[in-house]
């Protein structure tokens, strides 16, 4: 009996030792400070990344896998006749599924490659290849897999408060007039994940811990008593990520809770000490 591949990106946000204990592999994404290109997770760590910025004063780039590469990946991970399970951070926020998607059809007559968009991105991706691997294991089809997904992509709920606009407004990730007027104003942004798979500014607060109230606040509106999984994201303020797991602890209906630190790809757009929380309900809906 074959072993499904389930395949995601480094953007994806997971806890040491997710990736082993679920059987996930993980396509790099370059990461680009002036001529060097560094592959995320294997020649960049998250300190190196942050010593970098500090150095350079500058905000790198990323850059998409090719299709080449995606499919010389595919070929390492993977025997003809495999299927392979590939999920992507939204296809709104990044062309990478598109590449993903043009090397599934140049291998398709050696692997089965099923291409998924999250609609979202950070730990949502780990929750998602977690949740095709025990499905997997409990012998559902790829069918089965790809409906559940499907699932938690609808009742998803991503949200976070960054604590400088500088980034997001040089990496045109969300929208460069909001940015400018807020960092102006030392505002401290609510961004969150829209039903498109695109992140916006939904709400605008005064200060730091207040927009951390606010996240716990919409998180709570949004999943109620209902038993989730959640996620505690991070860039590079692990204190502050314990003291919201302690709340959510405490304010949520909790099956599993992690914490974890945002990717660097992700961090380069939101910026030191973003948090965030990444929830779904656990039932089968």
């Amino acid at each position: 009996m074959k072993t499904l591949k389930i395949v995601t990106d480094s953007s994806a946000d997971m806890p040491n030792g997710w990736a082993q204990k679920y059987g996930i592999n993980i396509l790099p994404i370059n990461i680009h400070f002036g001529d060097k290109t560094y592959r995320q997770g294997i020649d960049l760590s998250n300190d190196q990344f942050y010593e970098l910025v500090e150095q350079t004063q500058k905000i790198p780039k990323t850059s998409l896998p090719t299709p080449g590469q995606i499919i010389e990946f595919y070929e390492k991970i993977a025997k003809a006749g495999d299927q392979i399970l590939s999920i992507h951070v939204s296809s709104k926020m990044s062309g990478t599924l598109a590449m993903v998607e043009q090397a599934a059809h140049e291998v398709a007559g050696r692997f089965k490659v099923t291409p998924f968009d999250s609609g979202g991105g950070s730990a949502m991706l780990a929750y998602l290849c977690m949740e095709a691997r025990i499905l997997d294991k409990a012998g559902a089809t790829i069918q089965d897999i790809v409906d559940r997904l499907a699932y938690i992509r609808r009742m998803i709920t991503i949200i976070f408060t960054v604590d400088t606009l500088d980034f997001a407004r040089l990496s045109g990730r969300v929208n460069r007039l909001q940015t400018s007027l807020s960092s102006l104003l030392k505002i401290k942004p609510i961004i969150a994940l829209k039903e498109n798979g695109s992140l916006d500014i939904t709400e605008k607060v005064r200060t730091r811990g207040r927009s951390i109230d606010r996240l716990l606040e919409m998180v709570k509106q949004r999943v109620g008593d209902r038993k989730v999984n959640i996620a505690v994201v991070h860039a590079r303020d692990l204190q502050t990520a314990r003291d919201i797991k302690n709340r959510v602890s405490k304010l949520l209906n909790v099956k599993d809770l992690i914490t974890t630190e945002l990717s660097i790809s992700v961090a380069a757009h939101l910026g030191p000490r973003t948090v965030g929380l990444v929830a779904y309900p656990v039932d089968e809906g």
